[in-house]
């Protein structure tokens, strides 16, 4: 093991050679958008981040999901599940399986796989002061989704 959870990463990274080490992630969340979709494709795009952040390249990736059993959530579904693939296969990382449990509130991740080459990823450890940093997005985005869920809940309308 090169990065465990002592790390706190998003990421652990394995060495299987002395030239190949995997990078693995999971990610799991409630939706924070109301298209399918994008829901599906935001879940693996998550995934998709943490193997990046380490330096790797994604290779594969499996849908975790807890969905609704009711027929009229069928669709819904399918929209969830493709743009999940569309975002993977992409990247080159392809969904290759997965796990679906009946659940009434809709719950999405993915558990990634990538590579990298032992001693390059990117991990906290290797951080230094004056470090440049990559931002995809605007900090604090998954602070006010939270935050709209949240609202969302209370007023009954999730």
């Amino acid at each position: 093991m090169l990065v465990g959870s002592a790390n706190a990463d998003d990421a652990g990274v394995y060495r299987i050679s002395d030239d190949m080490a995997m990078v693995l992630t999971a990610d799991f969340f409630t939706p924070i958008v109301d298209d399918p979709y994008w829901f599906g494709a935001i879940a693996a795009a998550n995934a998709l981040s943490d193997v990046y952040a380490m330096g790797g390249k994604a290779m594969a990736a499996i849908n975790i999901a807890a969905l609704p059993g009711s027929e009229d959530f069928r669709e819904i579904k399918k929209s969830i599940g493709q743009g999940g693939f569309d975002k993977m296969t992409g990247a080159g990382g392809p969904i290759i399986g997965g796990h679906t449990i009946t659940d009434k509130e809709p719950k999405l991740g993915d558990a990634g796989l990538g590579s990298i080459t032992p001693g390059r990823n990117l991990d906290k450890t290797k951080a230094r002061p004056g470090d440049g940093r990559g931002l995809t997005k605007k900090i604090g985005t998954g602070m006010l989704a939270t935050g709209v869920q949240a609202r969302r809940r209370r007023a009954g309308t999730a």
